[in-house]
């Protein structure tokens, strides 16, 4: 049971980090182009 439970842990925390990097790149990107739009303004 304890090894079973640890595993889904596991999977749950990469999972999470997973869905966090995601969302990091894709805050970084939006943040780059609208940096971007205001520099040729």
């Amino acid at each position: 049971m304890s090894s079973k439970r640890a595993m889904k842990q596991a999977q749950k925390q990469a999972y999470a980090k997973h869905r966090s990097n995601i969302t990091n790149s894709r805050f970084e990107k939006k943040n780059r182009n609208s940096i971007k739009n205001k520099k040729k303004r």
